[in-house]
């Protein structure tokens, strides 16, 4: 009702009385040129027309209309303003009217308003005052050392397992001999990896129970061990096997039968994990049963019912529950205490109800046995034939082929040649790996591919089933994605893979160097659409005893920002901007020459005026002339990426022949020491890589086209920045010294269980802040042919949810808090200790309030201070 009254304003601007009644035209008026006074500031104008559009007139983009809200929360006389109300009201007038509210009404009681204004559903997080005082440094040096020593020890325990595995089987004699050792020696070893987290857990944690707990303490300590061993697991390889089921049930969860879960993200705290008959869990699902918040590590329950479906990019926060049926759509989010009601459908971050239909794909007939059977031979061809064989050939490789020789009985150390036998094993086995994956990738998939047809459905834990999780593993490697990503050469990659390009417009930036699918075959994209990073294509659908592939197409002369779950079903066409973490809607009219923000996604305008300043080198001489030269350093790019990952096999070929050399005299701790010296090099060759990729210099902010040297230099970096590796230190404070030495200004004592920061020395975090897992701060943003960094800047003692995304020129005060799967979106301001939350963030005090709502919520606060 209040956005028809707004609209009706909005078109008939000559007498905004009619609003609200001539005694409401005064204030009305007055906030009307508040605002236009603010916007002019703003944007370095004298006057703003109270009817102009902010985008299509005024030229305005969200970075600029982001630093409005900004200065609108802080002016006492105006009630605050989100992006989301600048794209739903986006003139001064429509906004005016909408701030006012619909109608007078008596303010209620500031305890009642704050009980009707938050949404039953919603639990608000607040700070614990115990967690307010710094953890102590000496508890945050000593739980750092102890975690130093478990992974020695671990490395220890592990080598001398390794070395009489190794020694065992080279005592065989005969073929049958070496096979039967081989077995035997990987089998025990598998089932040891995959025993011994069960065994940590139980002995150290004993049951999980909900509640909270310091960080750095002993407590942390055991949780973080047992954390570590089961995410290293070796049955986490198993995701979407019945094999998983039965390991998180030795793990302690409740799960009933016939359950499905394809996330790779293992509950650590599974005790407290209840999953009824028939449900299914798809996958990049953040499901953990504990967050950290405000210096605690704080663990709750997560109960789904039976039949339930949760789709691909969900986060479900502790202390969450869905009934029977119940359904949560993809890019959504359920924050703690929200509760989905048996049979109904849910999406959005946070939550809320919906019509649309999740569950696509019919049952088929799979019976239990059928679960079993598929979980026993998936077993035994780990244990019968793919261990001992890989292990086997290793073994008679090192035995038998000259090259590898030096690898078990190297050369002296002081001797040239034997640096000439690293050089020689680590460059053959590189170039070897390298273009013997590429020819399985062109040719494996696509044979095993005929075996599946598009919209039939499929039972799962079939031959079909086994082989369209085959196609996805071998088809998703990230090595050649980052290799052919943001270059022209992406394009051609994905072709040779199986995608579907229509006529490629070459623009040198179509695809960036993370792009996921389910199926390749089934992928369309466009002529003319460029895609940022992060892209994931769900081909596939499931229900508990089924799945269907299906194609998935995005529409010519797009752009798709970062984060993006793009679906089958996706209702967006030709000339669309999807924006970072955006819901692709399913459902409506199919979506033309629009954007769409936020999950549930809205319309927001297509392009602004300010990025079509660089139109002119995207065509004819000019683009020709850019993109040849932005080929050249990318192509330089490519051979240095290369140069990289060689150079770090080749020191690592030298460790490990220098473990052989010392094997002798020392036995199994030379293999403890080779694999510390592993770990330690790699971080300071990636680290040297990447410094030395800007120069040793830090990043400036910067905007410009994709078409100018500043740009290419920021891709350089990108490529060059390998961070897989510092994924193995989060929990411990060793993660800050790594993020230190790769130019982020970090304070004392962070938690960082799991951040990404693409442009390290553009972050600033404060001391004693705390960063959960799957949160990102990123500090650019490319939109079509235009791109754009800048810094952020994270206060002390703030928290990021898990899953939260931070986009560039952000600020966020001290103690404030950033729920789970959020976007904070670029140029946003967050007062200190406020709590923020949505998709797109907006202050969320005690839940959404709405805004024609909020001059009473305001009173209200103002009464309470």
């Amino acid at each position: 009702m209040l956005d028809k009254k707004v609209d009706a304003i909005a078109a008939d601007p000559a007498d905004i009385s009619a609003f609200q009644g001539d005694g409401a035209a005064g204030s009305a008026a007055g906030t009307e040129r508040l605002l236009a006074e603010v916007l002019a500031d703003v944007v370095g104008v004298e006057q703003v027309p109270p009817h102009s559009h902010f985008f299509n007139d005024l030229g305005a983009d969200s970075l600029v209309m982001a630093q409005f809200c900004a200065r609108v929360r802080k002016r006492e006389d105006l009630s605050a303003v989100s992006m989301k109300d600048i794209y739903r009201y986006p003139t001064i007038r429509s906004l005016a009217v909408a701030l006012l509210g619909a109608a007078p009404a008596p303010v209620p009681s500031p305890d009642s308003l704050v009980e009707a204004s938050a949404p039953a559903q919603t639990l608000v997080t607040r700070t614990p005052a115990g967690a307010r005082a710094p953890a102590a440094t000496v508890r945050y040096i000593s739980c750092g050392m102890l975690q130093s020593l478990f992974f020695l020890g671990y490395c220890l325990l592990t080598a001398f397992a390794a070395a009489a595995g190794y020694a065992w089987i080279c005592a065989g004699s005969g073929l049958f001999d070496l096979y039967l050792r081989s077995a035997l020696c990987a089998g025990g070893g598998f089932l040891g990896l995959c025993a011994f987290p069960i065994v940590a857990k139980w002995t150290l944690i004993g049951r999980w129970r909900a509640g909270e707990f310091p960080l750095w303490g002993m407590k942390y300590l055991r949780f973080w061990v047992v954390k570590t061993l089961i995410r290293t697991s070796p049955l986490r390889l198993l995701v979407g096997s019945p094999l998983y089921v039965l390991y998180l049930r030795a793990l302690g969860a409740r799960i009933g039968t016939g359950v499905t879960i394809l996330t790779r993200t293992i509950p650590v705290c599974a005790d407290l994990l209840t999953i009824g008959d028939g449900t299914v869990i798809r996958k990049d699902v953040l499901l953990s049963c504990y967050r950290a918040h405000g210096g605690l590590i704080q663990t709750g329950r997560v109960t789904l019912g039976s039949n339930v479906l949760i789709s691909e990019h969900t986060v479900l926060d502790i202390g969450t529950e869905m009934g029977d049926g119940a359904q949560l759509g993809h890019a959504s989010c359920l924050h703690g205490g929200q509760v989905v009601p048996a049979g109904e459908r849910w999406h959005g971050s946070p939550a809320q109800p919906t019509d649309v239909d999740y569950g696509r794909v019919g049952p088929a007939h799979c019976a239990t046995r059928t679960r079993a059977a598929y979980g026993v031979l998936q077993l035994l061809s780990l244990l019968v034939i793919w261990l001992p064989l890989t292990m086997g050939a290793v073994s008679a490789l090192l035995a038998r082929v000259p090259l590898l020789h030096p690898l078990v009985n190297p050369r002296p150390v002081a001797g040239p040649a034997f640096f000439v036998d690293a050089l020689i094993i680590s460059l053959t086995m590189f170039c070897g790996s390298t273009l013997a994956g590429l020819l399985v990738l062109g040719t494996v998939p696509r044979v095993l591919n005929r075996a599946i047809k598009p919209g039939k459905v499929y039972p799962l834990y079939g031959f079909q089933y086994g082989i369209q999780r085959v196609i996805a593993l071998m088809t998703n490697r990230k090595f050649f994605t980052t290799l052919f990503g943001d270059s022209s050469s992406i394009v051609h990659y994905l072709r040779y893979l199986g995608y579907d390009l229509s006529r490629i417009e070459q623009t040198g930036s179509n695809f960036g160097t993370e792009v996921q699918h389910d199926n390749p075959y089934l992928s369309s994209v466009g002529t003319g659409t460029m895609i940022a990073d992060g892209l994931s294509l769900m081909n596939a659908d499931f229900s508990s005893t089924s799945f269907c592939l299906s194609r998935a197409s995005i529409g010519p002369r797009n752009f798709l920002g970062n984060r993006v779950a793009y679906p089958s079903q996706g209702k967006t066409g030709d000339n669309c901007l999807l924006a970072t973490k955006v819901m692709v809607p399913t459902d409506g009219p199919v979506r033309e020459g629009v954007g769409l923000l936020g999950s549930p996604s809205f319309e927001i305008p297509r392009t602004v005026l300010r990025d079509n300043r660089f139109n002119h080198l995207r065509t004819g001489d000019e683009l020709r002339r850019r993109l040849a030269a932005k080929n050249r350093h990318n192509a330089a790019t490519a051979g240095l990426y290369l140069l990289a990952r060689w150079s770090h096999l080749f020191v690592i070929t030298l460790v490990t022949m220098g473990a052989a050399n010392l094997y002798p005299s020392l036995g199994a701790p030379a293999i403890a020491l080779a694999t510390v010296l592993t770990f330690t090099y790699t971080v300071v060759h990636f680290a040297l890589i990447e410094r030395a990729s800007t120069g040793f210099k830090a990043q400036q902010p910067l905007y410009c086209s994709i078409y100018e040297p500043g740009f290419w230099h920021h891709e350089r970096f990108w490529k060059m920045a390998s961070v897989d590796y510092i994924q193995v230190f989060n929990g411990t404070p060793f993660k800050n010294v790594i993020w230190r030495l790769l130019g982020a200004r970090i304070g004392k004592r962070v938690f960082d269980d799991g951040c990404f920061l693409p442009e390290r020395t553009l972050v600033t975090i404060g001391d004693d802040s705390t960063l959960n897992a799957g949160t990102v701060i990123q500090c650019h943003s490319q939109e079509d042919g235009a791109f754009k960094s800048d810094r952020s800047a994270l206060g002390r003692g703030c928290t990021l949810g898990v899953g939260a995304f931070v986009h560039y020129g952000v600020t966020i005060g001290d103690g404030a808090v950033l729920a789970p799967d959020s976007f904070l979106m670029k140029g946003e301001e967050i007062p200190p200790h406020a709590q923020w939350a949505g998709n797109p963030a907006q202050d969320m005090p005690g839940g959404e309030i709405p805004l024609k709502d909020r001059p009473q919520a305001d009173a209200a606060r103002a009464h309470r201070n």
